[in-house]
């Protein structure tokens, strides 16, 4: 029987593009599972991945919402969160990727940085919207060095919210770093396989040769705990 995959969402977020999220997993072999909430569950499922999107509400963290966060939708953190919270109970496979990497940290009780300053981080704002690119380095022994076999790659880049190391829950622990500090990768040590990414695996960035299909490799790895649970 084909594994099933919920990808948690609450609405299509404009430029977000979820069917890349959906043909990532089903070319490597997994059954989607649309799971919007409220009232949304993970029965059936073997894994969770929680996608990008906007804006995680600073409360969550304990902090006063700065004015350079975006916009905000408290019932879908609220409803990720729940979903999350059931995965990790029931020690479900995990992919977390960009505010699902973010939201993976709070949900561990760390916070995060509201602002990036500067455009290193940051989609382009041209016309289409394009993604940054920029280094990650991974941490010897950790799940990402050994699914990429490599100590750096290149990865995309779109987002203006950020983990950094001193905002990192207890209970994960960073595996991958931007040049700049920043937190890209991050693990559960004390889980099957829970693994959040700052990048954005599941575009296809025809313009970045190779980018395709080193993150293939990441989806692969992720479908491989699904059929062996």
């Amino acid at each position: 029987m084909t594994p099933q995959v919920a990808v948690a969402r609450w609405e299509d977020i404009p430029g977000e593009r979820l069917h890349n999220y959906w043909d990532r997993l089903r070319e490597s072999g997994l059954k989607v599972v649309d799971t919007t909430g409220p009232g949304g569950s993970l029965k059936g499922c073997a894994g969770l991945l929680l996608t990008g999107g906007i804006d995680i509400d600073p409360s969550l963290y304990g902090e006063t919402r700065q004015p350079e966060v975006e916009e905000i939708d408290r019932p879908r953190d609220d409803f990720e969160l729940s979903l999350l919270r059931e995965a990790l109970e029931s020690d479900l496979p995990v992919l977390a990727i960009c505010r699902g990497h973010q939201l993976l940290n709070v949900c561990f009780g760390g916070g995060l940085l509201q602002h990036v300053e500067g455009d290193a981080h940051r989609w382009q704002e041209d016309e289409p919207v394009t993604s940054s690119f920029h280094d990650v380095s991974f941490v010897p022994g950790s799940k990402l060095r050994a699914i990429y076999g490599s100590d750096r790659v290149n990865v995309n880049s779109r987002h203006h919210q950020a983990v950094t190391p001193e905002r990192v829950a207890k209970g994960l622990v960073v595996t991958g770093t931007s040049d700049d500090g920043l937190v890209e990768g991050l693990e559960s040590p004390a889980h099957r396989w829970v693994v959040g990414v700052q990048w954005h695996p599941e575009r296809p960035e025809i313009e970045m040769p190779g980018f395709a299909d080193s993150s293939r490799l990441l989806f692969d790895a992720f479908a491989r705990q699904l059929t062996s649970g």
